[in-house]
């Protein structure tokens, strides 16, 4: 059965039990509403994007306090606002003090999941084809998608390579294996 017609609160206990494909229903169900409200926050696409994977990012490794009283929609908007707010904070903060370190987090080691359907059709395509598409990527995407699949790297230390969460790794990795899967199947 296809996880994404199932009822919401279906997926999102499904995600609070690790299912993979019930944080990716969820972030193909919600990552253009989040992207579309920060984009109206911020008028930076870039800025969008970076705090919308923050945002699903800390969503599934939050998941577990999700109360279903609310709606899972207002839930993320509430955490992506949060961290555009700490984000123009920082940046102000940065600014102010003329200091560019940041505090660095410490990586948990995960093991990574078999491969979903995405990771599948990436595989069967052709070398020569895939590359032309992966070119078309953004390139923080271009840089997950080789680090994973063609330096084939553990998240944990793409995310020490990146020096990024694990879990902005993981979201960025499933949203660039979702652009490349549309690229590749021209939708």
């Amino acid at each position: 059965m296809d996880i994404s017609s199932q009822p919401l609160q279906d997926i999102i206990e499904k995600a609070k039990e690790g299912n993979q494909m019930a944080f990716s229903t969820l972030l193909d169900r919600f990552w253009n509403e989040v992207y579309n409200f920060q984009l109206g926050r911020t008028k930076n696409e870039n800025d969008a994007e970076d705090i919308t994977i923050q945002t699903f990012s800390k969503a599934f490794d939050k998941i577990h306090t999700y109360d279903p009283t609310y709606e899972f929609k207002t839930w993320l908007f509430t955490i992506s606002k949060n961290i555009h707010v700490d984000l123009l904070r920082k940046r102000k903060r940065n600014i102010l003090e003329h200091n560019s370190f940041g505090n660095q987090e410490v990586i948990k080691k995960v093991l990574d999941d078999a491969p979903t359907a995405e990771d599948q059709l990436i595989k069967e395509q052709n070398l020569a084809s895939l590359l032309r598409h992966i070119k078309n990527l953004k390139p923080h995407y271009r840089e997950v998608i080789n680090l994973r699949y063609f330096q084939e790297l553990s998240y944990a230390a793409i995310a020490e390579q990146l020096g990024e969460p694990i879990n902005n790794v993981k979201v960025k990795l499933l949203r660039a294996k979702k652009l490349l899967a549309e690229m590749i199947t021209g939708q």
